[in-house]
C-alpha cells in the first residue's frame, strides 16, 4: 500500500507567479507587433521625402505669384490666394481655354489607350493559357516593350516616325500603298495616332503580365465543365474568364488610367518640350506652363488640380465597382 504525501502550496507565491506571468509576455507581445511598424519606418520616411514633402511645397507654391523673378527665394514671393486657381478655370481666357484643350485631349488619349492596351494584353494572354511549342518564347518576346527602358523604347519610334527616311512611312506608303504620300506623324493631328501606337505598345504587355497571373487562379476544372456542357470558347470567356477577372481587372484599369493620364516621358521624348496641340497632354502642358514660361504658381495650381480630379475619379471609380462587385455576390 502507498501513500501519497501532498505538498503544501504556498497560495501568495502561486499568485505572485500568475500575476508575474503576464507581464513577462507584455514585452514580447508589443515587441512582436511594433516590429512591423518598425520595418515600414524606412519606407514610411523614404515616401515622406520623395512624395509628399515635394507635394506639399507644390501646393503651397499654387497660393504665390511665384514666376522668374522669385525663383533665388520662392519662400519672398508674394500671395496670389486663389488667383492662380482662377485663371487656370476660366475657360474664356487664353489660359484656361488652353487647359481645358489639354484636359479633354487627356481623357481621350487615356481612355482609348487603356481601352486597347486591356483589350490586347487580355487577349494575348487568354490565347497564351493553352500549351504549346514555344509558347515561353512567345511569353518573353511579348514582355520586351515593358522590359525596356522608355527613353530608348520612345527614340527608337521617333527614328520610326520619320517623315523621309521613317520605317513607318516606308512601310505604308512604299511597300503597302496605304498613304498617297509620306505622312507627318510628329506633327499635326497625325501626332495623336502616333503618341496613342507608342502608348499602347509599350503598356499592354503590363496589361499581359497581370491577365495572365489572374488567370492562373481559375480551376481548369470550370472550362472542362463547360465544354462538356456544350459551351463554346466565347462562352467560355464571357461565362468563366471575364467574371474571374473582375477583381483583377479593376485594379489592372485604375493603374493602367492613373499611368497614362500622368504620363509624362512618352510625350516629352516623342514631341519635345513643345507638343504639337493635337498631342498636348496635360502633364506636358504643365511642364511648359511651369518650365518654358516661367509661371510656376500658375503650373503648381494646374497640378493641384489634375490631383483633385485624379483623386475623385479614383474615389468613384473605387465606390462603383466595390458596389457591382457586392451586388454581384448577393
Amino acid at each position: 500500500m502507498t501513500s501519497t504525501v501532498e505538498l503544501p502550496v504556498h497560495k501568495e507565491e502561486s499568485g505572485d507567479k500568475a500575476a508575474r506571468g503576464p507581464r513577462r509576455r507584455v514585452p514580447g507581445r508589443v515587441r512582436r507587433i511594433g516590429l512591423p511598424y518598425l520595418l515600414l519606418l524606412p519606407a514610411l520616411i523614404l515616401e515622406l521625402l520623395v512624395h509628399l514633402v515635394p507635394m506639399i511645397i507644390g501646393i503651397v507654391m499654387s497660393f504665390k505669384e511665384l514666376t522668374q523673378f522669385y525663383i533665388r527665394d520662392w519662400g519672398a514671393a508674394p500671395w496670389a490666394g486663389l488667383d492662380n486657381f482662377r485663371m487656370s478655370v476660366d475657360f474664356d481666357a487664353p489660359v484656361g481655354e488652353a487647359l481645358l484643350h489639354s484636359f479633354l485631349v487627356t481623357v481621350g488619349f487615356t481612355l482609348a489607350s487603356v481601352g486597347l492596351c486591356w483589350l490586347i494584353g487580355t487577349t494575348a494572354a487568354i490565347c497564351m493559357q493553352d500549351t504549346f511549342r514555344g509558347r515561353g518564347l512567345l511569353r518573353a518576346l511579348f514582355l520586351v516593350p515593358y522590359a525596356l527602358p522608355v527613353y530608348a523604347a520612345v527614340i527608337t519610334w521617333v527614328f520610326m516616325f520619320q517623315h523621309d527616311n521613317g520605317l513607318v512611312n516606308h512601310v505604308l506608303h512604299d511597300q503597302l500603298g496605304v498613304t498617297d504620300k509620306p505622312s507627318f506623324w510628329l506633327i499635326g493631328d497625325n501626332s495623336f495616332i502616333a503618341l496613342l501606337v507608342v502608348s499602347v505598345w509599350k503598356g499592354w504587355p503590363f496589361a499581359f503580365l497581370i491577365v495572365m497571373a489572374g488567370l492562373q487562379n481559375i480551376p481548369r476544372e470550370l472550362y472542362e465543365a463547360a465544354a462538356l456542357d456544350g459551351a463554346g470558347m466565347w462562352q467560355q470567356i464571357r461565362r468563366i474568364t471575364l467574371p474571374s477577372l473582375g477583381a483583377v481587372n479593376q485594379v489592372l484599369i485604375l493603374v493602367l488610367f492613373l499611368w497614362t493620364f500622368n504620363d509624362f516621358n512618352t510625350p516629352y521624348v516623342l514631341f519635345g518640350k513643345s507638343a504639337p496641340e493635337a498631342a498636348d497632354l496635360i502633364s506636358v502642358h504643365i511642364y511648359q506652363a511651369s518650365f518654358v514660361t516661367w509661371n510656376f504658381g500658375t503650373g503648381s495650381a494646374m497640378s493641384v488640380l489634375l490631383l483633385l480630379f485624379l483623386l475623385l475619379v479614383t474615389g468613384v471609380y473605387l465606390v462603383v465597382t466595390s458596389r457591382g462587385r457586392r451586388a454581384s455576390r448577393a
